[in-house]
């Protein structure tokens, strides 16, 4: 009788042709959580867990609004920055890390992070939602920190990749993701001491950096995938814009970042509108009228039009009374942002898990939600309306990803297929 202790065994025949017992190594929980097709990319669980999260997000944002979840008030941050926070850092810029370590080892043949590490990143990630709602310093302290861990990990294998394969043309995103990590430090901290106006300026000043992280990968993938993509569309390559394009943008989120602690002699503003204008000539040159047909691509261009007229509005806002900042801002954070991860994470998810590049129809309408709710989010608050504008903008975000989840858990959860 065989011992309760005694290691399982196999028959198998050796090179002889002999039977030999080989031993059966046990597979442990955790093993075979960690091999679970969730956990193969970063895009998998980040995707779900940061949509997710957004959702419920704004659905506390827009109730505490109306007077009700009060608890956030007596939060550990302020409701404010909280709700800049889960949605800038704890969705986009979750979701912008995901793709660039995806995309990465495509980009570098070499692994990613996978398995186990992914896994405990992930609760890292999840700690930090946590925490943040805690009143207790101590706790606060512990959310900056693993907050920090997550971004170090997670640039550090970026980095290993990038450098190791001598990718020099993705060598960019390394300060670039190191610059966004320090404006998330800073904002906590500023919050967490007192200082809520000093948060809500490094906060913009990481939404006009995302912005240009948006033109870079945008100015990528935008025309090489409606090239591809849509039918008789002309594509122009525009080398010029695209060396531009980063320059203006640096310089108008240095001179904003600046204007806060040193009083200068100018504003942002020329330079933000400089940017929008340099993003509308290039998106002129990558036929969007071609894309109608295709709302993968059509998403995407409607994604990176907001970016280009985001940027304008910011510039007019500092000569338009009417037009308050905040409001223009959302152009970007809702419209651009948004929609972008929204259009990206419908084809990544789709592409990377080897299905065809067709979209449930509804989907088709989650994109169009997100762009309405971008542009009402804007225009309602000029004819003064703007609850009106916040009720519409979150509604149409929480239907549009709550679309999502229903129609791509299912293949985030699932093997590759082949």
């Amino acid at each position: 009788m065989q011992m309760i202790n005694e290691p399982k065994t196999k028959q198998v025949l050796s090179s002889s042709g002999e039977v030999e017992m080989i031993a059966i190594e046990p597979v442990s929980k955790l093993t075979k959580l960690a091999s679970q097709p969730l956990w193969d990319l970063a895009f998998r669980p980040w995707f779900l867990a940061a949509t997710l999260s957004s959702v419920v997000s704004i659905a506390v944002w827009i109730l505490f609004l109306h007077g009700q979840f009060l608890g956030l008030a007596t939060a550990g941050l302020s409701p404010v920055i909280w709700h800049i926070h889960e949605m800038l850092f704890g969705f986009g810029a979750t979701i912008a890390v995901a793709f660039l370590l995806t995309a990465a080892q495509t980009w570098t043949n070499r692994r990613s992070i996978n398995g186990l590490p992914l896994i405990m990143l992930t609760l890292i990630w999840l700690a930090v939602r946590v925490l943040i709602w805690s009143a207790d310093p101590n706790l606060l302290m512990l959310a900056v920190a693993l907050q920090a861990t997550w971004w170090l990990v997670s640039i550090a294998y970026i980095a290993s990749m990038v450098i190791k394969s001598n990718s020099n043309r993705n060598y960019q995103f390394i300060p670039l993701l190191f610059a966004m990590m320090a404006l998330n430090i800073g904002f906590l901290l500023a919050d967490i001491n007192g200082h809520t106006e000093l948060a809500l300026h490094l906060s913009r000043s990481a939404i006009l950096l995302f912005g240009l992280l948006v033109g870079i990968i945008g100015g990528r993938v935008i025309p090489f995938f409606t090239g591809r993509g849509a039918d008789n569309a002309n594509v122009k390559t525009t080398p010029l814009l695209d060396k531009l394009i980063p320059i203006a943008t640096l310089l108008g989120v240095t001179v904003f970042f600046t204007s806060y602690f040193i009083q200068l002699p100018f504003t942002p503003a020329p330079l933000l509108i400089l940017a929008g204008v340099l993003h509308l000539l290039r998106l002129f040159n990558w036929n969007s009228l071609a894309t109608l047909r295709v709302p993968l691509l059509w998403s995407l261009h409607g994604s990176y039009l907001a970016l280009a007229l985001g940027l304008i509005a910011l510039g007019l806002s500092y000569h338009i009374e009417l037009l308050r900042f905040a409001d223009a801002l959302h152009l970007i954070t809702v419209g651009t942002i948004g929609a972008m991860i929204l259009a990206m994470i419908a084809r990544v998810s789709l592409g990377h898990t080897g299905r065809a590049l067709k979209p449930h129809f509804s989907i088709n309408i989650a994109f169009m939600l997100i762009l309405l709710g971008a542009l009402a989010r804007v225009i309602l608050p000029l004819v003064q309306q703007p609850i009106l504008a916040w009720d519409i903008s979150a509604l149409c975000w929480i239907v549009a990803f709550s679309l999502f989840l229903w129609h791509y858990s299912s293949i985030l959860l699932s093997a590759r297929q082949q």
